[in-house]
């Protein structure tokens, strides 16, 4: 099967390509002529690098006459930790997606599936599923969404089957080191103290190569509609940084209720799976601890490389 695949160079696209490389994919991947490979350097022989850029598309329409795409799936998006939620490239993501969305539809290409958050929805109740009211609060959670509608239309002019996956929390290697779990681990792993908030907020956690298998499962089952993509298992940031310090034998280097909890800041959110489980048969592989031993492994190799590009 022949699959155009975008945002390959980031942390959720590297797992995702890995998994369409186990199931014998041609893949095609759109890669930006500065972009930084190094999550996709061990695979990169078993990719076909398209070279362009998403924002600015040049000669898209014989690129994908000549590629001949069976699926097409959109994982690129602008991605940078502590300024994606307001960021104005949103705005740019967004008519960059609708416009692949388009040429996809106009080429005949049969599915397309990209990937949307679980801030789209109203998080205010409780366990979300695909049924939760949406009500985005950021430009992020916005754009997304608007996207998804403009999907849906896309779609139904053209007779393009569509997914479209809400993600929540994910974690494991290749992660950007200032996000939450790395950074826990990093300053742990460095004898450093990491100031924390109280850690109250509860969280959906799932290991990546558990988001790329479910990913990967709808794909491959050609699921249409919207799909949630969680653990279903609730765990508050306290109980979670405790477990990665008890796991370093650090636990008194966590300083709790040492930072201010950001304004607006969800205090649930978490994932009903049932739709991805019921449709696919998909199950994780791994449970909380292992995903972070197997990230707190990872991050001990690669602990004094330099932060990489945040652009996903």
């Amino acid at each position: 099967m022949k699959v155009f695949l975008t945002g390959v160079t980031g942390f959720i696209g590297s797992h995702v390509a890995r998994q369409l490389i186990k199931a014998d994919c041609e893949i095609y991947c759109l890669v930006r002529n500065n972009s930084n490979l190094w999550r996709i350097n061990d695979i990169i022989r078993s990719l076909q690098l398209v070279r362009g850029d998403l924002i600015n598309p040049f000669n898209w329409e014989s690129l994908f006459s000549e590629i001949q795409p069976d699926a097409c799936i959109n994982l690129a998006w602008y991605a940078e930790p502590g300024l994606y939620l307001e960021s104005i490239l949103n705005l740019e993501m967004l008519t960059a997606s609708i416009n692949l969305a388009s040429l996809a539809a106009r080429s005949g290409c049969p599915y397309f599936l990209s990937v949307g958050s679980c801030f789209e929805y109203d998080t205010r109740n409780g366990y979300l599923s695909e049924n939760t009211p949406e009500r985005p609060e950021s430009l992020y959670a916005s754009s997304k969404l608007a996207f998804k509608l403009v999907l849906e239309q896309i779609a139904r002019v053209y007779g393009m089957k569509t997914a479209w996956v809400r993600l929540f929390h994910q974690f494991g290697p290749f992660e950007q080191k200032n996000r939450l779990i790395p950074a826990i681990i990093c300053s742990l792993l460095a004898n450093k103290k990491q100031g924390l908030t109280k850690g109250e907020q509860v969280r959906d956690y799932l290991y990546i190569e558990d988001v790329a298998s479910a990913i990967g499962a709808i794909f491959h089952k050609q699921i249409q509609g919207e799909v949630n993509i969680g653990s279903g298992k609730p765990v508050t940031i306290h109980d979670l940084s405790l477990k990665i310090g008890m796991l370093l034998n650090r636990t008194e280097l966590l300083e709790f209720g040492a930072l201010p909890y950001r304004p607006g800041d969800p205090m649930f959110i978490c994932a009903n799976n049932q739709r991805l489980v019921e449709t696919t048969g998909w199950k994780p592989t791994y449970d909380l601890e292992e995903g972070l031993l197997k990230t707190i492994q990872w991050w001990g190799e690669q602990i004094h490389i330099t932060d990489r590009s945040s652009v996903a």
